[in-house]
């Protein structure tokens, strides 16, 4: 199966996702990377099957300027719709300035994190991208989402115990947080299309877990309407 991978943001290096994903090779999976958001054009969109989406509203790792303009939306947005399917991980759940059709789209926005610290993930109702998956845990930055849709369907939740070392980042809410639950996977359906979003995945070791090599391949199956 044909993927395009969108990756690379100032906070989150393609790298990542594109080693996390070589594994997949394996199991059929072929990704095509784009990591400048300049090289992305709108028609592209339409060769694949499922788009996995890893990045944020800049251009590259060096470009922090902002490539999801409301053209570039509404083309996820019919693309969706039409059929597509969209795996957002990540990075990919972070608003920009004028991102509010692909917020829509995704039907979240990420609120923030704390330190990174052990993060334990666990399916919490059976779905076909949850299938076979187990509990796991790994040190990442634990994801708060505000999600909206009133289709999501949360299928894997996350847990992090309370943390009261101060943040390299001398801000709230990244000290002294309290122990929190929150939504770490979720399905919705816009159109004939399928979206899934995932939040884990800001270190190779988590995309390396082989719970989480499921989840993905589940995820890019059935966004595609493989399963």
């Amino acid at each position: 199966m044909r993927v395009l991978l969108l990756c690379d943001d100032y906070w989150h290096p393609g790298k990542v996702p594109i080693d996390g994903v070589a594994p997949l090779a394996e199991k059929g999976f072929q990704f095509d990377i784009i990591t400048n958001a300049n090289d992305f054009t709108q028609d592209i969109l339409t060769q694949y099957p499922v788009v996995l989406l890893v990045k944020c509203d800049e251009v590259s790792q060096t470009d922090k300027q902002s490539w999801k303009t409301e053209a570039v939306q509404q083309a996820f947005v019919a693309y969706v719709t039409h059929g597509g399917g969209l795996l957002a991980v990540h990075s990919a759940t972070v608003p920009g300035t004028h991102t509010e059709s692909l917020d829509q789209l995704l039907g979240c926005r990420f609120k923030g994190h704390p330190n990174e610290c052990p993060v334990t993930v666990q399916p919490i109702k059976p779905h076909p991208v949850t299938e076979g998956v187990e509990m796991f845990c790994e040190t990442d930055e634990h994801y708060r989402l505000d999600v909206f849709a009133p289709d999501a369907d949360i299928i894997i939740a996350s847990y992090s115990p309370p943390q009261g070392e101060e943040s390299k980042y001398q801000e709230d809410p990244y000290h002294n947080t309290q122990a929190a639950v929150c939504p770490a996977g979720y399905v919705r359906t816009q159109g004939e299309g399928r979206v899934c979003v995932l939040t884990p995945g800001h270190h190779l070791a988590v995309w390396h877990n082989p719970q989480f090599q499921l989840t993905l391949s589940n995820a890019l199956r059935w966004c595609a309407r493989v399963l």
